[in-house]
């Protein structure tokens, strides 16, 4: 895959996150998934989505989405579990059948809890997640809906986007707050024995978080999950795949300011990104 190769518009995935977080789940997409092309946008400006209410995400959440279809995309993924939690159900049942009939939009809710059955051998499931994804109850939700007899323990982790969106992720200050957050989550069970990171920024303090977790528990990893999906639902939906083009290359659009972004996605990403500023609303 040519890392340095620019899509045209036409026929990108189009991949949307609040913040830096979702390109965890675009380098996923991209190794399991080479032959795509993918525009990803990330709303960094207005970020974090985690605090902000069901009315401004799924505003700010419709306005993302409908840019990347007026860029040429068909199918979009909302690399964002705030996005999903709070914006998914109303603009597929909602906005799409109205405005975009032809287009899709997914999240990572559902794929990550489809995953559950297979991991967990107690049923005892810890949700960490921005406090608007906990907030939701979309977790609970839809774990009961396909597994009633399991049982969800949720845990909002204000500290943690921040932590990462301002490069602090390794830093010696992350560790005070990832031991605090996952102390509280496992103080309400000791039956947990599958963790799910639900927000994509998580995956970036991956190692402090094994390093206070038992190695009995398992951590679910979103990126993976999105990506397996994702190939099955191109397979099973080929109006929607025959429409996505297939250069191997990718682009990226943001709201703050362009130079940041690319500092930060070249870290996030290890290789060179070029970023383009856009604004939405």
């Amino acid at each position: 895959m040519d890392a340095t190769k620019i899509p045209t518009n036409v026929g990108s995935i189009g991949i949307f996150d609040s913040g830096y977080g979702g390109l965890t789940i675009l380098e996923q997409v991209r190794k399991g998934l080479p032959r795509y092309d993918y525009l990803y946008l990330g709303d960094n400006a207005r970020a974090p989505y985690g605090t902000r209410s069901f009315e401004i995400v799924y505003e700010f959440t419709k306005q993302a989405v409908f840019h990347l279809f007026d860029e040429g995309c068909s199918l979009v993924i909302l690399a964002c579990n705030t996005a999903s939690a709070k914006a998914l159900r109303s603009i597929q049942q909602k906005d799409l059948p109205r405005l975009a009939p032809d287009k899709r939009v997914l999240g990572v809710i559902r794929p990550t809890v489809e995953s559950l059955s297979e991991l967990s051998r107690t049923g005892h499931i810890g949700i960490l997640a921005t406090p608007g994804t906990i907030q939701s109850g979309s977790y609970e939700l839809e774990i009961k809906k396909m597994y009633p007899e399991f049982v969800v323990y949720g845990q909002s982790c204000p500290m943690w986007v921040p932590l990462v969106e301002n490069n602090e992720a390794q830093g010696r200050g992350a560790d005070y707050f990832v031991k605090k957050y996952i102390d509280e989550l496992l103080s309400q069970s000791d039956e947990i024995d599958t963790i799910v990171l639900g927000c994509t920024h998580y995956p970036l303090l991956l190692d402090k978080i094994r390093a206070y977790l038992p190695p009995s528990i398992s951590v679910v990893l979103q990126g993976p999950l999105v990506t397996d999906r994702l190939d099955d639902y191109l397979k099973r939906h080929p109006e929607i795949e025959s429409r996505c083009s297939k250069e191997g290359g990718c682009r990226y659009l943001t709201t703050e300011s362009p130079r940041k972004f690319s500092e930060a996605a070249t870290l996030f990403l290890n290789e060179p990104v070029e970023a383009e500023h856009i604004v939405l609303g």
